[in-house]
């Protein structure tokens, strides 16, 4: 339910992935929504009993992918070319962070900027996630520049965006991101950092009241 709470219009014809077995009570709440298909490790019977109503419903059984061969490497292809490489798959480490504001996140601030750190990641760049209460509200995807992915995820997240968190794949060239931010109602930021205009988003953040957190690490999935 907080998935579909995310983005409710979005749902519409979409495909659902879960990592545990769909119950009945489960196959309940998603039958009433219009999807194309569920994607999960096994189906109650009582499921299947409800997914039969479904006549263009497709079901796909599948193991957890963590456990395919390859996951390890990700390709790119170009014309005339293939890149191999190895995939991101480092733990998301908080105990590395460094706060850089005069405020602090607090305890519930920082679940959301892990949550929505772990989230961005796997957005492609220029990526912005906004995120309250351990669900996303608003993402910006694939824009030519930060600050025009983060207008798309403020619009997208309508009046869940105040009180969210913002999470960006990369630093902030200029503090424009972090103006629109404090404008929004948003709280607290994390980004990697390493920006040599660092210095004015932390200032931008500390006179509006926002916590900031630095990772040192992006993640850039072109």
């Amino acid at each position: 339910l907080r998935a579909f709470d995310s983005d409710p219009v979005s749902i519409f014809g979409g495909i659902i992935a879960v990592n545990t077995e769909v119950d009945a009570a489960t196959a309940q709440e998603m039958s009433a929504i219009f999807l194309e298909a569920i994607i999960a490790p096994s189906f109650s019977q009582g499921a299947l009993e409800i997914f039969k109503e479904k006549k263009d419903l497709r079901l796909l059984q599948a193991a957890g992918t963590n456990r395919l061969p390859g996951v390890e490497w990700d390709y790119k292809k170009i014309s005339g070319g293939l890149l191999i490489q190895e995939k991101d798959i480092k733990p998301i480490e908080p105990s590395t962070w460094k706060v850089v504001t005069r405020r602090a996140p607090t305890p519930e601030e920082m679940e959301d900027l892990i949550f929505g750190i772990k989230v961005v990641k796997h957005v492609k760049s220029n990526a912005i996630v906004l995120a309250r209460r351990k669900r996303t509200v608003g993402i910006g995807a694939g824009q030519m520049n930060r600050v025009g992915a983060a207008r798309i995820a403020i619009e997208q997240a309508g009046h869940k965006v105040r009180d969210s968190v913002l999470a960006s794949d990369a630093f902030f060239p200029f503090k424009d991101t972090v103006e629109l931010a404090a404008r929004a109602g948003i709280k607290a930021i994390i980004q990697p950092g390493g920006s040599i205009r660092d210095k004015e988003s932390i200032i931008e953040a500390d006179n509006n009241g926002i916590a900031m957190v630095f990772t040192g690490r992006r993640y850039f999935k072109h």
